[in-house]
């Protein structure tokens, strides 16, 4: 053995086997805890954004325009038809409008 390593006869009994401390307490933070950093929705508002989202499938029946329709900004409405239906019950009536317009001009 090297002469800077101590063997392990030489060092004290507490050096070599050292206890390992145990506690009972418990830790600071959960490592995996979920963060809610956006806002919320109430419930009334989730509800009219999945009636909205299956009314707008059940219109364009391809996701790709239904996203599109959903998340881009329509003059006529006045704003993204997903920001209405979540702001309000007037904001989800007019979507609705909208989609079965759409619906009637699809037939």
């Amino acid at each position: 053995m090297s002469e800077d390593v101590p063997a392990s006869e030489d060092l004290p009994v507490e050096a070599v086997a050292a206890p390992v401390a145990e506690t009972n307490e418990k830790p600071q933070f959960k490592r995996f805890r979920k963060r809610f950093d956006t806002v919320r929705l109430t419930p009334d508002a989730a509800q009219r954004q999945g009636k909205a989202a299956t009314l707008a499938w059940e219109a364009f029946r391809d996701r790709d325009k239904v996203v599109a329709f959903l998340n881009t900004h329509d003059d006529t409405l006045g704003g993204r038809p997903i920001d209405l239906v979540v702001e309000s019950a007037e904001g989800f009536d007019r979507v609705v409008q909208a989609l079965d317009a759409h619906s009637a001009a699809a037939r």
